[in-house]
């Protein structure tokens, strides 16, 4: 595995892949990576000959008092993991390269609509973090395919849009969430929870499982089943966001006659922050 940190020692190792016919299927990480990430490559591999993966902690995605000076940075340990998984080029930026003026007078994307429910409702600055650091990375990568964990569908969902808006010739692809043994999304901010927190978590997961049962049965007042999945977070322990039925092409309130959905849910849990989804009906 090559290890990179600039702009043109990245691109000349694709510029030789693509002289040489090969695909390039692209990985974009923040680090800290667990076995969803690894899973992402080992998916990039079945899509392409060349896999590229990046590690780039963004500070644009992050809002005031958010976890972008704690957020975990553990670069030997995902090197290891990265090289295992047969990755053949890692990018690792500083903020500098990424971002060479202040942040305030560099160029943003933003997609809106999409970028101002759920998670951007309670976090209004970070999918145009988000939408501004993958568009420069699959700008710099030039990829065939980029893949991103169906985790966090918002974010897919999101950058499936950017890539079609601005023409870019690149197929963005959703990989189903990689899951703990109990149901737990894997997550890297998992790492914040206690040992008592941990054994709570998995309640996220079964609530989402318990009303997609209740969907399945015909049930329809989508208020009454997102109140009710709340106030049992809440008794759990957690500090509830947002749990809500969407339509999951374009994050929507679902109509009765829509039948492609899906659950979307946020809680704090502790200082942890989980999120998850599952797919209802056809979606």
């Amino acid at each position: 595995m090559q290890t990179v940190h600039g702009i043109a020692e990245l691109r000349t190792q694709v510029m030789a892949w693509r002289r040489a016919g090969e695909r390039v299927a692209l990985v974009p990480t923040m680090g800290n990576l667990h076995r969803g990430h690894i899973h992402l490559v080992e998916r990039a591999r079945e899509q392409a000959p060349r896999t590229v993966a990046s590690i780039f902690v963004n500070p644009t995605q992050f809002g005031p008092n958010e976890d972008y000076a704690g957020y975990p940075r553990t670069l030997d340990a995902d090197c290891r993991q990265l090289e295992a998984a047969g990755l053949d080029l890692l990018f690792v930026p500083s903020v500098t390269v990424i971002y060479p003026r202040p942040l305030e007078e560099m160029t943003q994307v933003r997609v809106p609509v999409l970028s101002q429910v759920l998670c951007g409702a309670s976090r209004p600055i970070h999918f145009g973090g988000v939408a501004t650091v993958v568009s420069k990375l699959l700008n710099l990568v030039q990829p065939d395919v980029a893949l991103f964990g169906e985790k966090d569908w918002q974010q897919l969902v999101i950058i499936q849009r950017m890539a079609a808006d601005l023409d870019m010739p690149i197929e963005i692809i959703g990989i189903p969430t990689v899951r703990e043994s109990d149901g737990l999304a894997m997550s890297s901010r998992n790492g914040y929870l206690s040992v008592e927190e941990r054994a709570v978590a998995p309640t996220l997961y079964a609530t989402l499982q318990a009303m997609v049962e209740r969907w399945r049965a015909g049930e329809r007042d989508y208020a009454m089943l997102e109140h009710e999945a709340k106030a049992r977070l809440a008794a759990a322990g957690f500090r509830p966001d947002y749990f809500e039925f969407r339509r999951a092409r374009d994050l929507q309130h679902p109509t009765l006659e829509d039948t492609e959905l899906r659950i979307f849910a946020a809680a704090w849990l502790g200082r942890a922050r989980l999120i998850d989804n599952v797919p209802v009906g056809l979606a």
